[in-house]
């Protein structure tokens, strides 16, 4: 990263496609510098080069830096070396958008998923982003400038159609996911000290996750992240809570 500049920083995970690439458009285009992480390098900076090509169109030159970082977030050993390099190769982050994630097996049902199925899952949609929270985070916070969103799941919630059977990796991953963020942002003021801390439902969404005959599109299940990374946030606002359409919607 360029000592020179002056921009925020935005580091998205997921950040090659779907809801993370287009968390990452929106951001290029307000003005941050992105630091993008997903595990397809190839596919990685075909989407970073399409970030590019939209800043220069839009502006006439290319004015954000955009940075990628080839991870396997499964790999516990490989995220902490992920960490190390974006602190070491990055000024402290703004933004910090967690939009990686994977779905179970579609039988796997408490009584049916082995213990393979279940350690994919939790590696990734719940590991990983403990140490991507414990790794960056610490600065932002310390800066009282950032902010924290991470894509859950409303099958995460205790409420509504949640925890209520079927996909359990899955669910109880994003169940996971939702009492991280509500932790952190009590252990951390709850905004009070500048740094916010939210979880966002996306809804089913055309992506490779949720395939292209759900019923939204993925700008639409990036809007509210987007909102969160760039909202106005004055005293009792509130922070530490899952969001879906920019509303709040209970665990």
């Amino acid at each position: 990263m360029s000592s020179e500049s002056t921009r925020p920083i935005a580091i998205i995970t997921g950040g090659s496609r779907g809801l993370g690439l287009e968390v990452a458009k929106a951001l290029s285009l307000q003005g941050f510098d992105l630091a993008l992480i997903a595990k397809d390098a190839q596919r990685l900076e075909a989407a970073a080069q399409q970030l590019r090509d939209a800043d220069t169109h839009q502006n006439g030159s290319a004015t954000s830096h955009i940075s990628t970082y080839a991870c396997d977030l499964e790999q516990p050993h490989l995220v902490r070396e992920l960490i190390d390099s974006l602190n070491q190769s990055l000024s402290t982050p703004t933004v910090l958008v967690l939009a990686h994630g994977v779905m179970s097996e579609k039988m796997s049902k408490t009584l049916k998923t082995n213990d393979a199925e279940w350690r994919r899952v939790m590696a990734i949609n719940l590991d990983s982003v403990f140490q991507l929270v414990n790794g960056i985070a610490p600065a932002m916070a310390d800066a009282r400038n950032g902010r924290v969103i991470i894509f859950s799941a409303c099958l995460g919630r205790m409420s509504g159609p949640g925890n209520a059977g079927g996909l359990a990796p899955y669910r109880i991953s994003k169940a996971g996911v939702n009492a991280l963020v509500r932790n952190l942002a009590h252990e951390t003021g709850l905004g009070a000290r500048g740094f916010l801390v939210d979880a966002t439902c996306p809804n089913h969404s055309r992506t490779d996750m949720g395939g292209p005959d759900a019923p939204r599109s993925a700008e639409e299940g990036a809007a509210t992240a987007i909102w969160l990374a760039t909202r106005e946030f004055n005293a009792g606002d509130t922070t530490g809570v899952l969001w879906e359409d920019q509303q709040i919607v209970p665990w």
